[in-house]
């Protein structure tokens, strides 16, 4: 191809770039308008009043867990912002007013693609894979120790779907975490460094 042919394929492409850029602007744009003036379905925790905190998915990680019994097989991770991170690594009990852990779960599935993978690399080993599933919900721990003074500093709360549990759910949690009140009431404990 010639130099002027790579040219124009690169322009070519350039403008339907920016032609969809536009296009979704657009397109959010007329969607955000169409919403405005109609009542917003509350997106916060009831009891607590909790919304998702922004960018949780980026925090660090805690710690990882497996929980099964019955009929519930999950996977977790643990995450924390900053605040919660820095108790984490140094010991610190009571965590600081400001601490935010997020509990990820996901239902677990046997993952085929990678055990023949597994048994191609290790033969004979018998290893088995298992990796997250669908999303089961994500939960919040948030302290701060005047605004949930009632539940020992922590407020709580559950989303499925980016939709807050109700309020029967959310009656559950602090009783829940009752049994780990010598931690804090935090179940997560910070996992080694490997």
């Amino acid at each position: 191809m010639t130099l002027h042919a790579t040219a124009q394929v690169l322009g070519a492409l350039g403008v339907c770039a920016a032609v969809t850029v536009c296009a979704l602007y657009v397109t959010k744009s007329t969607a955000q308008n169409a919403n405005e003036g109609r009542p917003a379905a509350s997106n916060a925790s009831p009891i607590y009043g909790i919304t998702i905190p922004a960018g949780y998915r980026d925090w660090r990680l805690i710690s990882v867990a497996h929980l099964a019994g019955g009929s519930l097989k999950q996977l977790r991770a643990q995450l924390g912002n900053d605040i919660a991170i820095k108790a984490f690594r140094e010991g610190k009990l009571p965590f600081p007013d400001g601490a935010i852990i997020a509990a990820l779960h996901w239902d677990e599935a046997a993952s085929d693609e990678n055990n023949k993978v597994l048994a191609s690399g290790f033969p004979g080993a018998g290893l088995q894979s298992s990796v997250a599933a669908a999303a089961e919900n994500v939960q919040f721990m948030v302290k701060d120790s005047k605004k949930y003074a009632a539940t020992d500093g922590w407020g709580f709360a559950d989303f499925k779907n980016g939709k807050p549990g109700d309020e029967a759910l959310h009656k559950t949690c602090y009783p829940c975490h009752q049994p780990a009140k010598d931690r804090d009431y935090v179940f997560a404990r910070y996992a080694p460094t490997p």
